[in-house]
């Protein structure tokens, strides 16, 4: 073979075995060149091929799941997951640590425009591989091909581990009692935060396309809060009400702005968190049709939009609370708010807004992280790879749907509330910007490879100072956990040594290389087997890669018998196969 070729070999038209015996047919198109090995694949969701590393999870040419997604759901994935519940309580911290309104007011830009940031960075790595979901997943396991299977299996941790809403469902609890007005003991609290994340998991399980339609109805519906306290702060500032305008906000709207570095920097950590949730869209990509023009102006018009309601609702905020009432307001801002316009029995009432919200925030976060999960199953580094994988009986990913669900019942179970459970969510965030950072990094390395491979330029393509801009942010995060805060180190939200949550979330990291080194290393060598990727098909469509153990003596036959990308192009395979891919 040439040191570059690209070919169609008649002789790969190769009998894919499914689990039930049954095959079809696949035509492989493979670019080689040393050691880097592409495929070209085409799914259902649009018209060019797609070229992806061998050792990724398959292309699926019809996916299982559907094409339920159009630009309305695909923005309001974006936009139910941008607004969940810090707009209603973030404000009061960003204004605590920036000590100015003005200053404040200038932050929620900053956060527009490391978001547009990221969406870029997103939409090229979607432009590479249209046609497969879970974002993060896909990006990092094409960027570090080497060692195999490695980043798979250290994200496939985070994914299913640490990918959990239960601090949603914890709130949404506080605020139902809260409406209620009930002091609820810790057992009621999480006896309620479960039951909510019973009742959100069940239509994600049981329909996509209705699990979106009531995300889109709950979408329209935290539009139309903020709209709400958008206007309602507008018409205090006009003096049309028996409420005092705080004009005084705004006249000297920099003074008393903070000297102090760590909380200037905290603020900024809070704004871009508040911007979280806004490339969710990415997690469903092969559930849309032309997927980068559609979230190339849906992601970006949602997080415009949300920016603009940010910044309006801001300032409603300041028009109507002075700004001890802001400082005192902590986590209950639109409380405070509600409150101080029509009465506590009206803001009680009015609670039921921000539940509404962490409801829909909730939601998408099963329906995001759920294709992530689904998409670990496909690379077949998890045991039982049906369970991770299959859409039957409903057409959706009811297993990775159910993991997702018991992973935060359990953090909620286990997890006493108060410090301990501030802890956890910290320990979540870590491990997440540590992957961010890398699967930037590995943009550079994409573009590369392909660039090495002379492959197609893609649909889209980020500016580098917008990648280099969007990687700045994601250090900042790596860097700023590790800032003493004032008050001393002990002074952290879980109430003891800062640093623990990133060094905890560090550790796992590292036990993750170990678990490779023991797994695809140690094991096979003292089992006397090699792990060899084939591909299946099961009886609902689904197409996933499966990791067998080909002993030692059988190896050389099985390489002759597969292809680049572990598709079987000899009938006699089928039992070993079948075999295998029955028992996971």
């Amino acid at each position: 073979m040439s040191s570059q070729e690209k070919y169609k070999d008649p002789e790969l038209l190769a009998p894919v075995v499914s689990p039930g015996g049954h095959y079809s047919q696949s035509y492989q198109n493979f670019v080689v060149e040393g050691d880097l090995k592409y495929i070209a694949e085409q799914g259902g969701n649009v018209t060019q091929e797609t070229y992806q590393e061998v050792h990724g999870a398959p292309v699926e040419r019809q996916n299982p799941l559907g094409y339920h997604v159009g630009w309305f759901s695909a923005s309001f994935l974006n936009i139910t997951m941008l607004i969940g519940t810090g707009i209603f309580s973030t404000p009061a911290t960003i204004f605590a640590d920036t000590g100015s309104v003005g200053l404040a007011l200038l932050y929620w830009p900053i956060g527009l425009l490391i978001s547009l940031a990221g969406i870029s960075v997103y939409l090229e790595f979607l432009s590479y591989f249209p046609s497969r979901s879970g974002a993060e997943v896909v990006y990092l396991e094409q960027a570090y091909s080497r060692p195999k299977y490695f980043w798979p299996i250290a994200f496939a941790f985070q994914t299913v581990i640490l990918s959990f809403s239960s601090s949603n469902l914890i709130l949404i609890a506080t605020y139902i009692f809260r409406m209620a007005d009930h002091t609820p003991k810790s057992w009621e609290s999480k006896g309620v935060a479960i039951a909510v994340g019973v009742v959100v998991s069940i239509l994600p399980i049981v329909s996509t396309k209705w699990s979106l339609k009531v995300s889109n109805v709950l979408g329209v519906v935290k539009l139309l809060t903020l709209l709400l306290i958008t206007l309602a702060g507008f018409v205090v500032l006009g003096g049309h009400t028996k409420v005092t305008p705080q004009k005084a906000n705004f006249e000297h709207a920099f003074e008393g702005t903070s000297s102090n570095g760590y909380t200037l920097s905290n603020g900024i950590v809070n704004i871009i968190f508040s911007y979280g949730g806004y490339t969710n869209s990415f997690n469903l990509a092969n559930e849309i049709k032309n997927p980068v023009r559609t979230i190339k102006r849906t992601a970006n018009g949602a997080v415009i939009l949300v920016a603009i309601l940010y910044m309006t609702t801001n300032i409603a905020y300041f028009s109507v609370l002075t700004k001890e009432e802001l400082k005192s307001s902590s986590q209950t801002t639109a409380t405070v708010f509600f409150q101080k316009l029509w009465g506590a029995k009206a803001a009680r009432g009015l609670t039921i807004l921000p539940i509404l919200s962490a409801l829909s925030n909730c939601l998408n976060v099963i329906v995001g992280h759920s294709r992530m999960v689904r998409e670990v199953g496909r690379q077949g580094i998890l045991p039982y790879t049906k369970f991770w994988v299959s859409s039957w009986p409903f057409g959706t990913p009811v297993g990775a749907t159910v993991s997702v669900w018991v992973v935060a019942v359990l953090v909620i179970i286990i997890v006493p509330a108060g410090k301990a459970f501030n802890f956890i969510v910290a320990l979540q965030s870590y491990p997440s910007q540590f992957y961010l950072g890398i699967m930037t990094i590995g943009l550079f390395i994409v573009r590369r490879q392909r660039k090495q491979l002379n492959l197609p330029r893609p649909e889209y393509r980020s500016w580098t100072v917008a990648v280099l801009f969007f990687l700045a942010s994601t250090i900042f995060l790596l860097v700023m956990p590790w800032v003493p805060p004032p008050g001393g180190i002990n002074n952290s939200s879980f109430g003891f040594f800062y640093g623990t949550s990133s060094i905890v979330g560090l550790s796992f990291i590292v036990l993750c290389g170990l678990y490779y080194v023991l797994w695809a290393k140690l094991l096979p060598k003292w089992g006397g087997y090699q792990l060899r990727q084939t591909v299946i098909t099961l009886d609902d469509g689904t197409v996933s890669n499966f990791l067998a153990k080909i002993k030692n003596e059988d190896l050389e036959a099985w390489d002759a018998k597969h292809d680049l990308s572990g598709r079987s192009v000899d009938i006699e395979w089928r039992d070993v196969e079948e075999k295998e891919t029955t028992s996971a």
